[in-house]
């Protein structure tokens, strides 16, 4: 299916690279005009110049409201409207155990992964609100769904994420305005590649190492699959869907592995004190 976001114009952060160059090729696909917000300013221009003039590239650290807001304005300026927002751009960020993790580091790391993720809410609700119409899509992360997927600020921004996308969505739904978050698995990303081996070009091998871990038989997590959930969860296909979060993990959150699951093989029915049997 092609064309499920045909006409509309959507902002990603994070756009250049990962997962947020994954989502703006799909919404390409899809029919979008992207404007891709970046720190990485060289491979948002890049990008956009290789996806032709329904793409454009904008200057965006998420820590700056004015950049946010600039991001945001652009779109309208350029496209006519803002439809789609995705709050994308992340880090890892603080790493380590509580008792060694520096205060100017948990600050840090929540400032991009919060605070970031807030502003782009703050500033898509801004021009939505008034139209009646809009998705806001706000990454989070397994680590933001369950204990010890993720270093300490990491999990507990990423928590925040998922509970601020619930609070905007009651706020924002009587204007017309959803607002969603996805939950990645273990991706095979630069960043991810950096966290694992300290080398974020190292993408293919942390695919390879991803796919041995997965409950997939073999299959890594991908951008493309991400992207994919991106592109539902904007589209008129998902308009009864407000609050939610989507884990996007081959199961890992569920207790799957590839491994066989406890209690897979057939035992006799177990009764109280080692009885066994129906009675």
């Amino acid at each position: 299916m092609t064309g499920r976001l045909k006409g509309m114009t959507a902002a990603v952060t994070g756009g250049a690279s990962g997962i947020g160059e994954a989502t703006t090729r799909r919404f390409l696909e899809e029919g979008a005009n992207v404007v891709i917000g970046d720190i990485q300013t060289m491979a948002g221009e890049t990008l956009a110049a290789e996806l032709g003039p329904r793409a454009i590239s904008v200057a965006c650290d998420v820590t700056r409201e004015d950049d946010v807001a600039a991001l945001v304005d652009g779109a309208v300026e350029r496209f006519g409207q803002l439809d789609i927002m995705v709050n994308n751009a992340g880090i890892v960020g603080a790493r380590g155990p509580l008792a060694d993790l520096p205060l100017e580091q948990w600050r840090a790391t929540l400032d991009v992964l919060l605070t970031g993720t807030f502003l782009g809410v703050k500033h898509a609700a801004r021009v939505m609100q008034p139209r009646g119409f809009g998705s806001i899509l706000n990454m989070a992360s397994t680590a933001g769904v369950h204990g010890g997927l993720g270093p300490h600020a990491y999990a507990a921004a990423k928590h925040a994420v998922v509970g601020l996308t619930k609070n905007a969505a009651a706020e924002l739904c009587r204007h017309g305005v959803r607002v969603n978050s996805i939950a990645p698995g273990s991706t095979a990303t630069p960043l991810v590649a950096m966290a694992h081996l300290d080398d974020h070009e190292a993408v293919d091998t942390v695919q390879e190492r991803l796919a041995t871990r997965s409950p997939m038989k073999g299959r890594p997590g991908l951008p493309v699959d991400i992207a994919n959930a991106a592109v539902y969860l904007a589209s008129a296909e998902a308009a009864m869907i407000n609050g939610h979060c989507l884990v996007v993990d081959g199961g890992v959150t569920t207790g799957s592995s590839s491994d066989s699951p406890p209690y897979s093989s057939a035992k006799p029915f177990l009764r109280e004190a080692g009885k066994t049997g129906l009675t």
